[in-house]
């Protein structure tokens, strides 16, 4: 049961939705103005807030910024009407979770409404997280003895029971399909399927057929219908691996999906609702997709319910040895090897590569090692390491960018150095790096580190 606060100054629609919430077991508090729901805020022990944009006096969108200085985690819906999405996004950079477009159904409302409470649920026991660490967590196939990966699987333990949408995050080879399927397999829908489509394998042609189906006869060759990826992950889960790289209009398909949970084949008119929880992943910054105008906004706040971000290998190497034990002990067995073990010295030359290929460049590696050996133990001379492209040293044969490090990686290294000889103040590293204190928040923007100022 939760304490829900309704601005709306329609009287019949707060009318409404007064009703429809109460008789789920909310106790609803309904009110006609923002500045009455301000008070309201402030004396009374609000969960949520569902708010209209178009008010009298303060305006919704005031409203907002005012409940979320306020209280900085309440979930807040907004309501809209539908030819104004555009402002729907501008609240929800205000600091919304969600939007629902005026005419609506009650059945819709309450579908984003629990939501967002399973949302917060997540949000208010990751707030112990810290203290939770000193427990192992431990998913099917997943090696994770760091911290880092340890703060990412106690996430995956909480938002997997969810039915939210989660958006993972991290560079390529770093697990994000493994996630994904711990999510899947630890949730409500672990008995239903589990369908993953990557994105760049996809002609843009292609796209909507395999997203959505067709019927027979809707492009020259379709000789039969066929059910499309929702269809397939109805009752289960939808993967939907380097979403970054969904064309611009099938971006627009994909947001009615989230919406309104129902879509039509290509070349159908009958439209097919599915009950489908979707996870996304993408190894590219969505949120220069976003400035560059090849990412809809309003369909990145819908992926992005809960971000995860799996930090990449060179980030997390306490977990070497023991992946390596895991993919020595498979990988013997497969190649019909007696490969019983590895030296420290080998693990300790694994330890000081870089990784620019993350577990995936790994696993081929001690893949390679396991093929090449005929002893029994793995040593460091069995140990094959990429050394880079020819790029990696100037024509005089002087060598600028460490072993396995890419341009972009090496940058960022620069940026965590000067940041340590500044003793973490931001001004001074800066200074050392040559840039000006706004390209420093920049890219302090792009390594997910907060910049509170001095």
């Amino acid at each position: 049961m939760t304490n829900i606060l309704i601005v709306e100054d329609e009287p019949r629609m707060r009318r409404l939705l007064e009703i429809a919430l109460g008789e789920d077991g909310h106790n609803v508090n309904a009110v006609g103005d923002a500045e009455t729901g301000v008070k309201s805020l402030r004396k009374d022990d609000i969960g949520l807030v569902l708010t209209d944009l178009k008010l009298p006096g303060m305006s919704g969108l005031e409203f907002l910024q005012e409940a979320r200085r306020m209280n900085a985690t309440i979930p807040i819906i907004v309501m809209t009407a539908y030819g104004t999405v555009e402002t729907a996004v501008e609240a929800m950079k205000a600091g919304a979770n969600d939007y629902v477009l005026k005419p609506f159904t009650m059945a819709e409302m309450k579908l984003v409404i629990n939501k967002e409470l399973d949302v917060q649920k997540v949000r208010d026991e990751n707030r112990t997280l810290k203290e939770a660490l000193g427990k192992r967590y431990q998913f099917q196939n997943i090696i994770a003895r760091s911290s880092k990966m340890q703060e990412v699987l106690a996430v995956v333990e909480r938002v997997a029971p969810t039915n939210s949408t989660v958006l993972l995050g991290g560079e390529s080879g770093v697990g994000k399909d493994l996630i994904a399927r711990a999510i899947h397999q630890n949730s409500r829908r672990a008995a239903g399927p589990f369908i993953k489509l990557n994105s760049t394998a996809i002609p843009d042609t292609l796209f909507e057929s395999e997203l959505f189906g067709y019927e027979k006869g809707a492009f020259t060759g379709a000789m039969a219908s066929k059910p499309g990826k929702f269809e397939l992950a109805d009752k289960g889960t939808l993967f939907l691996d380097e979403i970054g790289d969904v064309p611009a209009p099938i971006q627009v398909k994909l947001l009615r999906v989230l919406q309104e949970r129902e879509f039509e084949r290509l070349g159908g008119t009958k439209t097919l609702k599915v009950d489908v929880r979707l996870l996304a992943a993408t190894n590219r910054d969505l949120r220069a997709a976003l400035e560059q105008g090849t990412f809809r906004e309003d369909l990145y706040y819908r992926l992005n319910v809960v971000p995860i971000d799996i930090p990449p290998l060179r980030e997390r190497k306490e977990d070497i040895p023991e992946l390596v034990t895991h993919f020595l002990a498979r990988l013997a067995a497969d190649n019909g090897k007696q490969i019983r073990g590895i030296t420290p010295a080998a693990v300790h030359k694994l330890g000081d590569y870089h990784w620019p290929g993350n577990v995936r460049q790994l696993e081929n590696t001690i893949e390679r090692a396991v093929a090449l050996s005929s002893a029994a133990v793995l040593d460091a001379i069995d140990i094959q390491l990429d050394s880079g492209p020819a790029r990696s040293t100037t024509s005089s044969g002087v060598p600028f960018l460490p072993e396995g490090l890419t341009m972009e990686q090496w940058e960022d290294e620069m940026v965590r150095e000067a940041l340590r000889r500044a003793n973490g103040n931001k001004s001074q590293a800066a200074r050392l790096l040559g840039l000006s204190r706004n390209a420093l928040r920049y890219r302090l923007g792009k390594l997910g580190v907060a910049d509170e100022g001095e």
